[in-house]
């Protein structure tokens, strides 16, 4: 089949006859998202039917919505915990899939302090490398010729461990980095990596994210793209390219591998990249010695396009480093997935971060979404809750994911709070809101992460004018002071110290914080005197970078790993508390309208 024999989509001309199958494949699944919805529900369904959990609500067989939504209850992990605890002991009857469970995914959100286990099968690596090919065909619609270099993208894998039953238990990246379907991918001239696998694949971060530095640095010139995961992992590229470039120069110059990578895969694939360059070598130490580092991606990687990092939801707080350090480049929101279940891309990549909508792919998975009514305690008062199907949600309104799948998740809470923008054909698009928790309480008040990052982003205008930027943040609620107030961590980002911000407009900040707070927030402090004033601290510079050495030595995945936006663990406080600087306070009360008494 020619290019020029496929109907040309809404979307746009294809760059090839590969991605004219793949914007063709969009198309039909998103034309008829409702009938593929109703396909997927009565596949899971019927595969399923004789599986423990939905033995236990009498489908008797029935594979139609109606019966499903009639006779299966809306669920969260702690729900579904005992029968995944079960299966992770060595229970290999079918309790939630009828297929086995070839492995858990451990999902960056925890339970009761533990990280959350995903049950899944063999067949979702399948469905995941399919949303997985659907990504550059929709890029090369708004950047031409990507196929004429490489992607300089930090790639990583965490240890995986094992359940008691002897099942594997990894994150969702390391499953796929580790699988057939990446380590033998077939070439393809549009998804072209200057990491080699065997830095992808070393367990040790260090040696792993030098390898890829060192590999990205000699093809400099080669470079098309720079990606992560998150925006945070991206930044972590940078600050590693500050601290060890002496040394990544010093290898380049003799063409000899530092003695600090050890690993053999490693050392053996280096020998066919490592060639001394002397002139690529003074070029990296002129450029990285340099005082100033704003721009430092395109002066390194001069052919950038893009970045392809997720700065939604709260990575929005680091678009403004990302900016300073890659000079304005765009940022490339490309997919949206999870532990539990890959669920769509975004199908205007190039849009501003502020803008990112996610269409939802109707084939991966079946889809409800729960009305968030953000007047009521978060969701309507309908009793039981009355879940709307994929192609019925409204735009403008915000619901909470809830998904079906093939591994055997039943009408499962994901936690995400999305918010619907338009629709492409008949398949829904959603911005991502934020995670469905609270993250901060002295008394009655509840600041969720949102709020918080709004509050943030508001008190961080005034830095502005000092050239001045929040590079971190993070906090918890300080109950030992009488009344407790919250206490904000910042990490900041002076580019001219000669200009610093003044402890009285750092203590402005903290005012400017609470006007961004709640009514009840503002009502404990004014007329409850329930809070006391906001406190913000700010830190010594590497802080969270050392934050995230911690979090990982503790077992954390470098891939998954996001700041946390609340801490409690006494280990964190007294980091965070040594690197302390400077403190302020909210040197005023604010605004507040009486509404109601306490």
């Amino acid at each position: 089949m020619a290019v020029d024999s496929v109907l040309t989509s809404p979307l746009g001309p294809p760059a090839c006859e590969k991605d004219a199958k793949a914007l063709q494949f969009i198309e039909e699944m998103t034309r008829n998202a409702d009938a593929v919805q109703e396909r997927v529900l009565a596949e899971i369904l019927s595969r399923n039917s004789q599986t423990e959990y939905l033995q236990r609500f009498g489908l008797n067989g029935a594979t139609d919505r109606e019966t499903f939504k009639s006779k299966v209850p809306v669920v969260t992990y702690e729900d579904l915990q005992p029968e995944i605890q079960r299966i992770a002991n060595g229970d290999r009857s079918p309790i939630l899939s009828s297929h086995p469970i070839s492995e858990f995914l451990t999902s960056s959100g925890t339970s009761a302090g533990e990280r959350k286990l995903m049950p899944t099968i063999k067949e979702e690596l399948d469905r995941r490398q399919l949303l997985y090919s659907l990504l550059m065909p929709v890029m090369n619609l708004y950047v031409p010729g990507l196929n004429k270099g490489k992607g300089l993208y930090f790639m990583f894998v965490k240890s995986e461990t094992k359940t008691p039953g002897g099942l594997v238990a990894r994150p969702v990246l390391t499953s796929y980095y580790k699988s057939e379907h990446f380590r033998t991918r077939a070439y393809d001239p549009y998804n072209v990596y200057t990491s080699p696998n065997e830095a992808i694949l070393c367990p040790d971060s260090f040696q792993s994210m030098y390898t890829q530095m060192l590999c990205g640095l000699y093809e400099r010139e080669q470079v098309l793209r720079l990606g992560a995961i998150f925006a945070s992992g991206l930044l972590r590229a940078i600050r590693f390219l500050q601290l060890h470039w002496p040394q990544l120069s010093n290898d380049i110059r003799t063409g000899i591998l530092s003695p600090h990578v050890t690993d053999p895969a490693i050392c053996e694939c280096m020998t066919r990249v490592m060639r001394p360059d002397p002139e690529l070598a003074d070029f990296i130490a002129r450029e990285c010695s340099k005082e100033n580092w704003e721009g430092i991606i395109t002066r390194i990687w001069p052919g950038t396009k893009y970045l392809d990092v997720i700065v939604t939801g709260a990575m929005a707080q680091y678009i403004p480093t990302l900016d300073y350090y890659s000079g304005g480049l765009p940022m490339a929101c490309t997919m949206y997935a999870s532990s539990e279940c890959y669920f769509g891309l975004n199908l205007n990549p190039m849009c501003k971060p502020s803008e990112v909508s996610y269409t939802i792919m109707p084939n991966m998975g079946y889809f409800e979404f729960l009305p968030h009514d953000q007047n009521s305690d978060g969701f309507t008062r309908d009793s039981p809750p009355r879940l709307v199907d994929l192609v019925d949600v409204e735009v403008g309104k915000e619901y909470e994911l809830v998904i079906t799948t093939y591994a055997g998740l039943c009408r499962y809470r994901v936690g995400d709070i999305l918010r619907v923008t338009g629709f492409h054909n008949s398949a829904p698009q959603f911005h991502f809101v934020r995670r469905k928790n609270v993250l901060l309480s002295i008394d009655s008040d509840k600041t969720d992460e949102a709020e918080l990052q709004g509050a943030v982003e508001n008190a961080s205008k005034l830095l502005t004018q000092f050239n001045t930027s929040v590079v971190e943040y993070t906090s918890y609620a300080d109950a030992n002071t009488i009344p407790g107030h919250y206490v904000i961590y910042w990490e900041l980002l002076m580019r001219d110290p000669s200009n610093s911000p003044s402890k009285e407009v750092l203590d402005q900040c903290c005012l400017a914080m609470e006007e961004s707070l709640n009514s009840v927030y503002r009502q404990g402090r004014v007329e409850c005197n329930s809070i006391g004033p906001l406190e913000i601290r700010v830190v010594k510079s590497g802080t969270f970078e050392e934050l995230m050495d911690y979090a990982i030595s503790r077992g954390a995945s470098i891939n998954q790993y996001k700041v946390p936006r609340c801490v409690s663990f006494a280990p964190i406080m007294e980091l965070l508390d040594s690197r302390v600087v400077s403190s302020h306070f909210s040197p005023s009360l604010p605004r507040w309208t009486p509404e109601r008494k306490c």
